[in-house]
């Protein structure tokens, strides 16, 4: 079959129904991503922010194995920048927009995607009959809206124009 000393991760094979490694995979790619992200940014003070989002996505992802260890204090700064971002850019977002504009904003769209992914999949966790902190869901939820509050400031300093998107179906 495999032989261990080649194994990426020692979790990969534990029970399918068993959604923890699957969480430590999405914010190990979130991570990643966040990293990726940074090294597209100019501005030190936000290259140190997302450093620290970085950091505390990290913490985050051994929560279901092990324990919390982010705290409400960690939630309240994260609060603080997303609100910061999106008072600067209130008069932009009205409606729906559609994901798109330079590399930064780009970037930030997939990674607000992808934790909703990890909000949905704590969601099934749960469901599962596991329990956990509930800051998790806070957590990740804030995360998707602060990346997509920086998507918007990043295209407003590149002088990218969010466009509206108009659904169809609603």
């Amino acid at each position: 079959m495999f032989l261990k000393k080649y194994i990426a991760y020692p979790f990969l094979y534990d029970d399918p129904s068993d959604l923890k490694c699957d969480f430590e995979i999405l914010t190990d790619e979130l991570a990643s991503m966040i990293g990726l992200l940074r090294a597209f940014v100019n501005q030190n003070y936000l290259r140190d922010e997302l450093e620290k989002i970085n950091e505390l996505v990290y913490h985050l992802n051994p929560s279901l194995r092990t324990f919390v260890s982010v705290t409400q204090d960690d939630l309240d700064w994260v609060y603080e920048r997303y609100i910061f971002y999106k008072s600067e850019n209130e008069n932009l977002v009205k409606r729906f927009v559609i994901p798109q504009g330079g590399i930064c904003s780009g970037y930030c769209h997939v990674i607000r995607s992808k934790f909703k992914s990890v909000v949905r999949l704590l969601y099934r966790h749960k469901q599962n009959g596991n329990e956990f902190d509930n800051i998790l869901f806070n957590f990740f939820n804030l995360l998707s809206g602060y990346f997509f509050a920086l998507a918007i400031k990043f295209n407003k300093d590149e002088g990218i124009a969010e466009k509206e998107f108009i659904s169809k179906n609603y």
